[in-house]
């Protein structure tokens, strides 16, 4: 399976719709996985690309290594190894399309069981961007949304510059929180989107895109150190953050984290290592690129004995709960 990468030149437009995988050099095999399996579960196939949105292609990112940035009310040391360092990039797409066409972007960590084309070909209603909401129990379009799957009408979201607004965030005038959720959208742009389309560490018969969203408990981290930055506010009880921010400013970032645990459902684990079986197969992955990103930690170091013991994908799917 062929994909292809971008790099920071805008292209003036693409004759087919797109999904974006936006990913660095830690989450790079969950999104060839997840490429897999957009292309795997699709009746359409041929008629939408898939691409990948590197971090190493964007220079602006590495110029900032080690500057402070506004996130969620604190300045904190922007780090181009921290596990989600490509999340800036989910607003990239628009430029990428020439600011024409429909596009779907996801996290690295989301994996399509459903077909992508319903999504990409659906009635927008209007709207610039569709999501669902961050909360799992909301469904008011008033509060934060989870940009970790997005479909966008590419033509109505000129004002998405990656690059500026990025920047803005080391100048305090933009916070990072505030421009992951959507705050500053204007709510008559967004629509709503079935929960099932972005479902949370949920998988059942229902599911049409799984997203691995706990870091702690991704099904190829487990056992491994955590790399992520944890955020430095707790609203519930601020003293945790307090002590949070603490830890980081004298030990480091990942200090007395503790590692990655075991995923609490076998079925998603199987889902996971059902793909990268396939993967594996097929090519798209060979078992030295596992092995590297063993190497470097970024995947759990049984990762090759869990994947020719998982059982085949479509016992794993005839299995899951209604």
């Amino acid at each position: 399976m062929a994909i292809s990468t971008s790099d920071s030149t805008p292209e003036r437009s693409t004759q087919k719709p797109c999904v974006f995988i936006h990913v660095n050099h830690k989450q790079i095999l969950g999104a060839i996985v997840g490429a897999h399996s957009l292309r795997r579960n699709s009746a359409h196939a041929d008629r939408f690309d898939v691409r990948l949105i590197e971090t190493k292609d964007h220079t602006f990112l590495q110029e900032r290594e080690g500057q402070p940035f506004l996130r969620n009310g604190v300045m904190r040391p922007w780090r181009n190894n921290d596990l989600q360092s490509f999340t800036p990039l989910r607003f990239m797409p628009p430029e990428l399309m020439g600011y024409s066409g429909r596009a779907v972007v996801i996290d690295p960590d989301v994996f399509a069981v459903g077909d992508v084309w319903e999504l990409l070909s659906r009635d927008m209603c209007g709207k610039a961007i569709m999501c669902r909401p961050r909360t799992r129990t909301s469904r008011s379009i008033h509060g934060p949304m989870a940009t970790s799957v997005m479909l966008l009408d590419c033509a109505k979201l000129r004002h998405w510059q990656v690059e500026k607004q990025f920047n803005e965030m080391f100048d305090g005038k933009l916070d990072y929180k505030d421009w992951i959720t959507l705050r500053h959208e204007d709510r008559d742009t967004i629509g709503l989107f079935e929960n099932h389309w972005n479902d949370l560490d949920v998988l059942t018969r229902d599911t049409k895109m799984l997203h691995t969203t706990k870091r702690w408990t991704q099904p190829w981290k487990a056992g491994l150190p955590i790399d992520f930055t944890p955020a430095d506010k707790f609203p519930q009880f601020p003293p945790i953050g307090w002590l949070m921010r603490w830890r980081r400013e004298l030990f480091g970032d990942y200090a007395f984290l503790g590692r990655y645990r075991r995923h609490p459902d076998r079925n998603q684990e199987n889902f996971f290592f059902g793909l990268l079986r396939e993967c594996i197969d097929n090519g798209s992955v060979t078992e030295q690129m596992v092995r590297d990103q063993m190497r470097h930690d970024h995947v759990r170091h049984d990762a090759l004995r869990v994947v020719h013991e998982v059982p085949p994908l479509q016992q794993t799917l005839a299995l899951l709960p209604a």
